[in-house]
């Protein structure tokens, strides 16, 4: 039992430091993936949406400091019954999400690592085992130092996640794992390799025979059966290759430019996802750094999904002087998680990306 309570304190301790300081890089990023949690049609609680962000950065500094308790050995009971009550309420969740297909991607490991809904719940369930050998065997749990050295590591650790919270929050994520990064090209991201594996789909064909039905399985083809057909049903029984980037349109009036316009060799966006949230106080900065650009020979446009009257408004207010392209929320919140941002790109390669609160770093003369 030691040697087991040993094993489970340094997988559990590592594993919760590991997912915690991935989602701490990006506390943005699992903050709509809380909302989507939140939502109608998932866990119907609406009234925590605008409380996500907050929420976020509290779940996941918790999350780094109880691995790190576990693994220096203080306060065992608080620290044990801490995961345990996390542990449950986790694998309720992905269990939730994976039996009724709800969210499906539970942002465990951020971007980092994608897990399906239900290798999210496997994921918890051994974890949820791990931590009952602790709950069982916290007797073997000691602590390597003395109570001051442990309260010194614990504040040490508290303080850094907060500091480092605080510089991801004001900047952008110090490590990019999305299909966006800098040094990313768009059109490459979003190209499907001719050897890329297809999706398979399985098919049901109801036919009656007799005035009895007669269900025949194929994998595509048209059985032939001596009967009258009655209807089909259709169930994708593997996945095919998805590109990295998928869902990516500029679009004015219902026509998508993203093909032109990533074919610009100076091309900057300033990425709003929604214009009612955005920090408006830093479009005159934007307004000013988008002339500088236009000076340099870029060509500048907006991307929101915001709707065309509020896009207009706020031309007229900040006098923009450039247009406003329709790109879907989703694929804006992924690009970059500052609302604005500004980008830069080659040819459609990202090779600059900024926070609102660093718009000074913008290089033209690249």
């Amino acid at each position: 039992m030691k040697y087991l309570v040993w094993f489970s304190r340094i997988i559990v301790g590592v594993l919760f430091i590991i997912s915690g300081l991935i989602k701490l890089n990006d506390p943005v990023g699992f903050s709509f993936k809380l909302e989507e949690y939140f939502s109608q049609g998932v866990l119907d609680l609406p009234f925590l949406m605008p409380m996500a962000l907050a929420i976020s950065i509290f779940v996941v500094i918790v999350e780094v400091l109880l691995g790190v308790l576990l693994l220096i050995g203080f306060k065992p009971k608080f620290t044990i019954w801490s995961l345990l009550l996390m542990i449950v309420f986790f694998t309720f969740l992905t269990f939730y999400s994976a039996y009724f297909n709800k969210v499906t991607d539970c942002g465990c490991f951020g971007d980092a690592i994608k897990l399906t809904p239900w290798e999210s719940f496997t994921k918890d369930v051994v974890l949820l085992g791990l931590i009952l050998v602790l709950f069982f065997g916290k007797k073997y749990i000691t602590p390597f130092f003395g109570q001051k050295t442990n309260w010194i590591l614990g504040g040490i650790s508290l303080l850094a996640c907060i500091l480092f919270a605080n510089h991801v929050l004001n900047h952008l994520p110090s490590v990019d794992f999305r299909p966006y990064k800098i040094g990313a090209n768009i059109q490459e991201g979003m190209t499907v390799p001719e050897d890329a594996p297809k999706p398979l789909y399985e098919y049901a064909w109801r036919f009656k025979v007799n005035g009895k039905d007669k269900v025949v399985v194929t994998n595509g083809d048209y059985p032939s059966v001596d009967g009258e057909f009655v209807d089909v049903e259709t169930t994708e029984i593997q996945k095919g290759y998805e590109p990295p980037i998928h869902d990516f349109t500029i679009e004015q009036e219902g026509v998508d430019y993203a093909a032109e316009l990533l074919q610009e060799e100076k091309l900057m966006m300033v990425i709003a996802y929604d214009l009612a949230k955005s920090n408006k106080v830093y479009f005159e900065e934007v307004s000013a750094v988008a002339k500088q650009a236009m000076s340099n020979g870029y060509k500048v446009i907006g991307m929101s999904a915001s709707s065309d009257a509020q896009s207009r408004d706020l031309r007229q207010k900040y006098k923009l002087g450039f247009e406003f392209y329709f790109t879907d929320e989703t694929t804006l919140k992924t690009i970059v998680r500052s609302n604005p941002a500004v980008l830069l790109l080659n040819k459609g390669t990202i090779h600059q990306k900024v926070h609102y609160n660093d718009l000074n770093e913008l290089d033209f003369d690249r």
